[in-house]
């Protein structure tokens, strides 16, 4: 009889750990707006752990960080958003799974996660505000420099982190994959 997949005690202690450096990072870099690591740990993570784990280290992080820095209806949309770009880091990954040296267009992905984010942030908002599609659109394009500021800052850490947190998620990984 084959086990249930079910996650060790060092894998949760590592999502844990995880979900604490996401939120300690976007607490960390609070105070310029949409610039923060969370969305680039979160891509690290899924290209290393897989979709489930950063499914849970976004799901956590958001609703460990909105604690402190505040609840509301956009706790949901964060989600949603986070959901989506972990979502298309899967599948642009198996894109370009057979390319050699990846790391260009990551840089490309991360950036445009920004604007990804921004986007879907604002469709599962325009609802719950009772925003029409025209004022959708102009909800978008006042706050797309702040969709900008993401995607900038996306690929700077993500030109930061890559080189580093890879290979040391990778390493981790296969201590997880091991403890199991």
């Amino acid at each position: 009889m084959n086990r249930p997949n079910v996650f060790s005690a060092h894998h949760l202690t590592i999502l844990g750990l995880m979900i604490a450096v996401t939120q300690t990072s976007r607490l960390f870099f609070s105070f310029i707006p949409n610039v923060q690591p969370v969305t680039v740990i979160l891509i690290l993570l899924t290209i290393t752990f897989g979709t489930v784990d950063a499914l849970i280290v976004g799901i956590g992080s958001v609703f460990l960080s909105n604690i402190t820095l505040g609840m509301g209806p956009w706790t949901f949309a964060q989600i949603i958003s986070f959901s989506v770009i972990i979502l298309f880091t899967k599948i642009f990954s198996l894109c370009i799974s057979k390319v050699k040296k990846p790391v260009f267009f990551w840089i490309l992905f991360t950036g445009m996660a920004g604007i990804l984010y921004g986007i879907v942030i604002s469709i599962v908002q325009a609802p719950i505000y009772g925003m029409t599609v025209p004022s959708l659109l102009g909800y978008w394009l006042a706050g797309v420099w702040f969709d900008v500021y993401h995607a900038i800052g996306n690929v700077v850490f993500f030109l930061l982190l890559y080189p580093t947190l890879v290979p040391l998620l990778n390493k981790v990984n296969q201590q997880i994959k091991k403890s199991q």
